[in-house]
């Protein structure tokens, strides 16, 4: 019986030790939505930085 205990013992401190070297893990359950992240260039910015270059290359 002592040895299922220690089994189990070492196998709980090996899985806590690898989940804490393994980055970023979210461990809190189902995500229902969008998530944050970062947001997209706006279009009038990314065609007023296209607009230099293609006038550029035009004369």
């Amino acid at each position: 019986m002592w040895k299922i205990l220690v089994g189990f013992a070492v196998f709980a401190a090996l899985a806590l030790f690898l989940l804490s070297k393994g980055g970023d893990i979210d461990m809190s359950g189902e995500k229902h939505g969008i998530d944050d992240h970062a947001p997209a260039a706006s279009a009038p910015a990314a065609s007023a930085a296209a607009l230099p270059a293609s006038a550029a290359a035009s004369s």
